[in-house]
């Protein structure tokens, strides 16, 4: 089991790994080895997710999940596969602690007190008396 919270842990045989061949430049072994990691993961079929968190995780991945229900990460920032495997494993434990985490409370609209509002027409008043003492004097 991969500990994600306190409460949220993944069994290892959800996961699915398939490796690939890596773009950009990787000089003599770039066209042998397969060290890109692309990790999949059946969000929507997992029993150890919460719906809450299903339900935001399907929004916080975006175009990463699959219509069925499957997130993809593919990850190859790195040259070896075992770093790109751990990169990968990593970015999908951030996104589901993301998807954990309760979202704020709404934010309430509030008004300007009546003092507030006339410092602000006072404060206005000011600055545009200063301003027009500023222009040009007409010589009488």
């Amino acid at each position: 089991m991969i500990r994600v919270t306190g409460r949220i842990s993944l069994d290892e045989a959800e996961l699915q790994e398939d490796f690939l061949r890596a773009s950009g430049p990787g000089g003599q072994n770039v066209n042998k080895l397969e060290t890109a990691v692309q990790l999949r993961f059946a969000a929507m079929a997992s029993p150890n997710l919460p719906e809450a968190v299903k339900v935001r995780l399907a929004t916080l991945a975006g175009r990463r999940m699959t219509k069925d229900g499957v997130l993809v990460i593919t990850a190859q920032r790195h040259r070896t596969r075992e770093r790109n495997r751990e990169d990968a494993l990593e970015r999908l434990l951030d996104l589901i602690r993301e998807a954990a985490t309760p979202p704020p409370p709404p934010r309430r609209e509030t008004k300007p007190s009546r003092a507030a509002r006339a410092r602000r027409v006072d404060e206005k008043t000011r600055r545009g008396a200063t301003k027009r003492l500023r222009g040009r004097h007409s010589e009488d």
